[in-house]
């Protein structure tokens, strides 16, 4: 029985982390949750688009590809000096990824 749990266990994990881009391989989805909380991105969301700020993430075509969710975390660093390296940006991202897009 303990097997048996531990290899439904191991197939579940395997099979979330399949589920993200190859590009977000090793990123650190906490730190990425963290980041988003400490850096108040939600509420700085909330301001652009208005209500609870996940409409940024809907518009059709802006965002179509891992590597160009990575480059607008990118620019909302550089916009407004956050201080990320490159590994907060990744880490972001897919976090970012997980929640919203589920890019492959």
């Amino acid at each position: 029985m303990k097997f048996f749990l531990f290899t439904l266990i191991f197939m579940c994990a395997s099979a979330s982390l399949a589920q993200q881009h190859s590009l977000f391989k090793d990123a650190d989805h906490l730190l990425g949750e963290k980041l988003m909380a400490d850096n108040k991105c939600e509420e700085c969301h909330k301001r652009r688009v208005g209500g609870d700020g996940s409409d940024i993430y809907k518009p059709k075509g802006r965002i179509n590809t891992a590597g160009t969710l990575r480059g607008m975390v990118e620019y909302c660093n550089t916009e407004l000096n956050l201080g990320f390296f490159p590994e907060d940006t990744t880490a972001v991202a897919a976090a970012l990824n997980k929640r919203y897009y589920k890019f492959k």
